[in-house]
């Protein structure tokens, strides 16, 4: 590997790490979600400098943009703008830290234990970036991990609106939808 690609892969996994621990430390939602649109765009350019231009188009247009819209959408809805100040639950930092060095020792025992390359690796071989092989994927072997995920998503925008709608007051009124449920005033 050449020192300026090395350079750049420093540089941009400074950036993904930087965005990542900025959008776990924002207090604001919105911040948070632009932090995440930060990572995902440049986990996309190292898709793209790695030569797997369909995934890096892929992360951008799915995740920073279709998928962030429907954060961003989900935060002003639900109104979460800001979070609470105080912590919702005592000790969960420490709990957190505690969790997070037990994941750095269990993924450095998995590197420094790894001696070859997983089944799955030959299995895809190369040509993996394109479309062609990747919709293969999709619909021949994981079309229900794919569908499930799907609904799931469904699932939790319908949620968001519903809870939104529950405590949204009805203008005049002081009541909440809920209780309006079937009844219309004009």
């Amino acid at each position: 590997m050449a020192l300026g690609t090395l350079i750049v892969f420093a540089v941009l996994g400074l950036v993904v790490a930087g965005s990542a621990i900025g959008m776990l430390v924002s207090r604001n939602a919105i911040y948070a979600a632009l932090f995440l649109v930060l990572n995902f765009i440049t986990v996309g350019v190292l898709y793209l400098i790695l030569g797997a231009p369909f995934i890096s188009f892929a992360q951008v247009a799915i995740y920073a943009g279709s998928i962030m819209v429907l954060f961003v959408f989900v935060i002003m809805l639900l109104g979460a703008e800001q979070l609470p100040v105080q912590e919702p639950l005592r000790g969960q930092r420490w709990i957190g830290l505690l969790a997070g060095v037990l994941f750095l020792l269990e993924a450095g025992a998995f590197f420094y234990l790894r001696t070859s390359a997983p089944r799955w690796a030959a299995e895809i071989g190369f040509g993996f970036e394109s479309p062609v092989v990747v919709g293969r994927m999709l619909i021949e072997k994981y079309l229900l991990p794919f569908e499930i995920t799907g609904f799931l998503l469904l699932i939790a925008v319908v949620g968001a609106i519903f809870l939104a709608r529950l405590d949204t007051p009805v203008k005049g009124t002081g009541l909440g939808r809920h209780a309006q449920i079937g009844e219309r005033k004009e």
